[in-house]
């Protein structure tokens, strides 16, 4: 069956629906629980009129915004995610970053000061030892990729919730950011911010936290997909105002549920 193009444009109808669903299977799969909407349907929903290539872009962006706001209009904060045994655990646990093994960064946890900012109380800059001295928790939970594979992993440190508390966070703020020593940059909602899976993550399998798993620390979320997990944390801030990510200004969906 030949593509049906748009009579005012050279817009490929099919090539669209295909860009269309990777939008809608980013993260969560579904919109609405089903595959309902048409693709005229989403024009409509989105206010585009899909007559050049500018166009386009609009409705893609305005898909890709539609399926954040029904995820998290779905995300229940007090859901969680499966838990699993220690003989479950994928040993070894994959690498994966947008950058090779051998381009890990060296973090000096000695010199190491993580910085935080934005709505909070108490700004000062925390030592590897300060968040040591935090009170502990473990997970055994699963790792999804959006490349499709996923692993079991075993993770340590201390809820996010915690860490938000002691610095006198804003939990009214919409968005919670997050700066990396590889360049990497990524933003969560608040509600998954306050998740009682989410944790600050010091350590994995029981020893402290490798290099190429995010030392001097990453955040583990198993209620999102893995690039919503920021490795080498160096800054976290609180704000009102939308902070992006790597990924998702690059096109992939903000929300990143798993």
């Amino acid at each position: 069956m030949k593509p049906i193009k748009s009579p005012r444009s050279n817009i490929d109808r099919h090539s669209l629906g295909i860009d269309v669903r990777r939008e809608l299977d980013m993260p969560s799969r579904r919109l609405f629980g089903k595959r309902i909407l048409t693709l005229g349907g989403l024009a409509m929903l989105t206010g585009c009129s899909l007559s050049d290539d500018k166009s386009v872009e609009t409705f893609l962006a305005r898909v890709s915004r539609l399926n954040d706001s029904v995820q998290g209009w779905l995300f229940d904060p007090n859901r969680l995610a499966p838990t699993y045994t220690e003989a479950q655990i994928t040993r070894p646990f994959p690498f994966n970053a947008f950058y090779g093994i051998a381009d890990v960064p060296h973090v000096d946890g000695r010199d190491f000061r993580l910085k935080v900012g934005g709505l909070v109380r108490d700004r000062k800059d925390w030592t590897l030892a300060d968040l040591d001295a935090l009170p502990k928790t473990e997970q055994i939970t699963r790792h999804i990729c959006v490349e499709g594979w996923s692993a079991i992993g075993r993770w340590g440190g201390t809820t996010f919730r915690e860490f938000l508390t002691r610095v006198g966070a804003d939990t009214s703020a919409k968005y919670v950011g997050f700066k990396c020593a590889d360049d990497y940059y990524e933003s969560i909602d608040m509600p998954t911010a306050l998740h009682p899976q989410t944790l600050l993550t010091l350590s994995f399998d029981g020893e402290r936290l490798p290099a190429q798993y995010g030392y001097p620390m990453k955040l583990r979320m198993p209620t999102k997909l893995g690039y919503k997990n920021p490795k080498h944390i160096m800054e976290i801030f609180v704000t009102n105002t939308f902070p992006g990510g790597y990924w998702v200004d690059q096109g992939y969906n903000w929300f990143g549920g798993s």
